[in-house]
């Protein structure tokens, strides 16, 4: 068996019960991305301790020595300050309380033996008896006659010896994996700046990330809320809160990290805030890929969506735009800006039929005409056409009229949004200018009957 306890730091760790539950179930969560076999030990007393067995899924992270290795790392940004292993859970504890790391360098017995006696709690209430009779060590009053140590302190004395020798099996209350995420921080000071609180918030997302990792999800959406403190004025609020949106599912700790970053870069606290809670709101299942046998091309850096989808929350989603073909044979209208972290249409805008040319123009320009010829650099010689494209009733989009109307007077209702429609009516050519190259032409019938001719774009 191979068995881990995570210590945490007690100088950070809550000294009131609701708090410090909290805490120890926030890192209970966060162990459950390794095993389903995780407890909290001792939960209110002077020495806490979150222990899981892993032995059962040590081929799945490559190893003994890299899981522990993989642990090892990531344990002290959770708050923890001792990370020990042994073949039971009260062993591991023992040798964490005692500052050892290593449970199976030497026969567990004879590593026991030589640890002092507030190792093990059961052991350690009565110290000050066994201290008097000449014990010093757990290996001393073990080896005190067992009928009298029964007698003198009870069955719970040596049911903890021979459970952390390993002679007798333990039981544990295994943390179950929670529905929603949703954990709580208490804040070590009351802080005045909203960029200060990801400290706090970091710990929060990896424990978020833990959780996400053991239900096989990722987040498109998670919340940040804060607590202002109780000395607060009344205009202040009660707290405040951010939600944080991905641009896909993902559980990557250090791009939700730089995500909260830009957005607390934002805001500006109304008094200082004391606790912290993340929610999970929008979870969504996260579909792995499947690894190659073949050598796979490395990526160094970060990918471009998830740079866009950064420098977006910094200066802001509409400043981050990426084009999106539809589905329009009105070629001005066949592309639309997007914010770049908004999702893409699922499907594919097909290629409209006739010519196509290379570039165009902001603003079709109307061309000069002579014995009903149009003119630019020259008389233009209509190649192919015409190409009739006629459409866009359904297109509304609303404006603002001036507040003088065309007569001079003034409108009825100035600054009152009016509904037109984007209606075509084209004949397209493809024209050939002595000087200008192939170019792109449209003829449209004008209200009173006559026609005008407009240059639309050009061909490479």
């Amino acid at each position: 068996m191979l068995w881990a306890a995570l210590h945490p730091d007690r100088q950070q760790l809550p000294t009131e019960a609701a708090p410090r539950t909290d805490a120890l179930q926030g890192l209970a969560t966060w162990c459950l991305q390794y095993t389903p076999r995780v407890a909290i030990q001792e939960a209110l007393l002077e020495h806490p301790a979150v222990v899981m067995e892993v032995e059962q899924s040590v081929r799945l992270f490559g190893g003994k020595r890299l899981l522990v290795q993989r642990i090892r790392e990531a344990v002290p940004e959770l708050g923890v300050s001792q990370l020990s292993w042994a073949p039971n859970s009260l062993a591991a504890m023992a040798l964490g309380r005692a500052g050892l790391t290593n449970g199976f360098a030497k026969p567990l017995a004879e590593i026991l033996d030589g640890l002092p006696l507030h190792t093990l709690t059961a052991v350690a209430r009565h110290t000050g008896v066994l201290a008097r009779i000449g014990c010093q060590t757990l290996g001393q009053v073990r080896a005190l006659p067992r009928g009298g140590m029964s007698r003198r302190f009870g069955k719970e004395l040596l049911a903890a010896l021979d459970q952390a020798y390993g002679l007798r099996p333990e039981a544990h209350a295994w943390v179950a994996l929670p529905e929603r995420f949703q954990a709580r921080l208490e804040l070590m000071a009351r802080v005045e700046h909203a960029p200060a609180m990801l400290f706090g918030s970091r710990r929060l997302v990896l424990q978020m990330a833990g959780w996400l990792q053991a239900r096989r999800c990722g987040v498109t959406a998670f919340t940040l809320r804060w607590w202002h403190d109780a000395m607060r004025s009344k205009e202040a609020g009660e707290g405040g809160e951010i939600t944080v949106r991905a641009a896909k599912p993902t559980r990557d700790t250090e791009h939700l990290i730089r995500l909260l970053a830009e957005h607390l870069d934002k805001v500006t606290l109304l008094a200082p805030a004391g606790d912290l809670e993340l929610l999970a709101t929008e979870v969504v299942p996260l579909h792995e890929a499947s690894a190659s046998f073949l050598p796979e091309a490395r990526q160094d850096g970060e990918s471009l969506a998830l740079v866009l989808e950064r420098v977006a929350a910094r200066l802001g989603p509409d400043r981050v735009l990426r084009p999106v073909l539809i589905e329009d044979h009105r070629l001005e209208w066949m592309c639309r800006w997007q914010p770049a972290p908004e999702k893409r249409p699922s499907g594919r805008a097909g290629i409209a039929e006739g010519p196509q040319p290379t570039f165009i123009l902001p603003t079709p320009l109307r061309l000069a005409v002579k014995d009903n010829r149009p003119l630019y650099q020259g008389v233009l010689q209509l190649l192919v056409g015409p190409h009739r494209i006629e459409g866009g009733w359904w297109d509304r989009v609303s404006e603002t009229p001036p507040e003088e109307a065309s007569d001079g007077t003034l409108a009825l209702f100035p600054n009152t949004p009016l509904e037109s429609t984007r209606q075509v009516s084209r004949d397209y050519w493809v024209a050939l200018s002595e000087h200008a190259g192939v170019l792109w032409v449209f003829q449209v019938r004008l209200p009173h009957g006559d026609h005008a001719w407009y240059l639309h774009g050009t061909f490479a």
